[in-house]
């Protein structure tokens, strides 16, 4: 799989704090020292910043809505206001302020959620309403939350519990909770959405597994496997946009890649091949296993993976059409490759 780097330079991350893509991953937002950064990734061959924002130094939170102008701030010198810019008019929409540090803000046509270690508030984004308070939610410390942006149901997943992998999903359009899903047996560290809002992916602490779930039925779909020797600490999950591909990156310098597909028992049994012979014997034998094995022999391994020029790095990875072409995107710290 060929790869390119971005060239480094100041205009990329100079001060670099933060980074996140868009709703469409078709911009990339960078909180820095000096205030925050817009660039556009809609070519390979480079970065072009399309907006650089200097309102409030030591952005550690930055979020744009799609390709709008509306972009969501937070400063490490004010950690419990958010900021909501105009970016194109250079002028403030306006700002909340809430009771403890914000840990993450997520955002879609709909709704605009700002989650606090142990309090979510959801608000309107047309009007900025507040529309609904959670409270006492299991403690969150890294501000863990995932909105769908499809707005037709803007379904909010967070932790459950802060001592095993459940996952709470809330209509944040009804405002109700929807299900709970028992994903994983230690804390969650990564949860993503689908386009269509069908789909959730989760893994936990450990890092070796991750599982999808249909939505809002919470049903597991996919299990797939990163790893065994070694647990990793897994920073982001995406989906691609049509949802067959899903990334994973993590605090290693691989990045995986898992192909969704959903295998058809009829065709196992109409197949005459040796593999298909010796996967039937694997089944079969599985069910006199113990359940953590039975279920290592029915995880899928990666699809691809792509091996980066870094590593113990926070990153945030994304899979994106550019150029009519699908292309993975990784941001760390320290540069932005896009892998072709």
């Amino acid at each position: 799989m060929e790869s390119q780097d971005v060239p480094d330079g100041p205009t990329v991350h100079r001060g670099f704090i933060c980074a996140s893509f868009n709703q469409d991953t078709t911009s990339l937002s960078v909180g820095t020292k000096t205030g925050y950064r817009l660039f556009s990734v809609t070519a390979v061959d480079k970065l072009d910043c399309i907006h650089e924002g200097v309102e409030c130094p030591d952005v550690y939170i930055v979020e744009r809505l799609f390709s709008s102008s509306l972009v969501v701030v937070v400063s490490l010198s004010m950690p419990r206001r958010m900021n909501v810019y105009h970016f194109k008019k250079g002028t403030e929409i306006c700002n909340y302020s809430y009771s403890n540090n914000i840990l993450s803000v997520r955002l879609n046509r709909q709704r605009l959620v700002v989650c606090l270690e142990e309090s979510i508030y959801i608000h309107n984004i047309k009007d900025m309403k507040l529309l609904k308070t959670l409270l006492n939610t299991p403690t969150n410390p890294s501000g863990l939350c995932a909105l769908s942006v499809n707005h037709s149901n803007s379904y909010l997943a967070y932790p459950g519990s802060a001592t095993i992998g459940e996952i709470t999903i809330y209509d944040a359009n009804n405002l109700s909770t929807v299900t709970l899903i028992q994903a994983h047996d230690s804390p969650l560290a990564a949860l993503t959405f689908n386009a269509s809002g069908t789909k959730l992916a989760s893994a936990s602490e450990k890092g070796t597994v991750i599982r999808v779930f249909s939505v809002p039925e919470g049903q597991k779909l996919f299990e797939f496997r990163r790893g065994m020797k070694r647990y990793v600490s897994i920073s982001s999950l995406s989906f691609s946009a049509d949802a067959q591909f899903l990334c994973a990156s993590s605090n290693t310098e691989t990045v995986h890649i898992f192909k969704l597909e959903q295998h058809s028992p009829s065709q196992e049994e109409e197949s005459p091949t040796w593999s298909a012979y010796v996967g039937k014997m694997f089944t079969a034998a599985s069910t006199y296993l113990p359940t953590q094995v039975s279920d290592m022999m029915h995880q899928d391994r990666a699809f691809a993976t792509v091996r980066l020029n870094m590593f113990g790095l926070k990153n945030i990875c994304a899979l994106a059409t550019i150029q009519k072409l699908p292309r993975l995107l990784v941001a760390s710290i320290r540069r932005v490759s896009l892998h072709l």
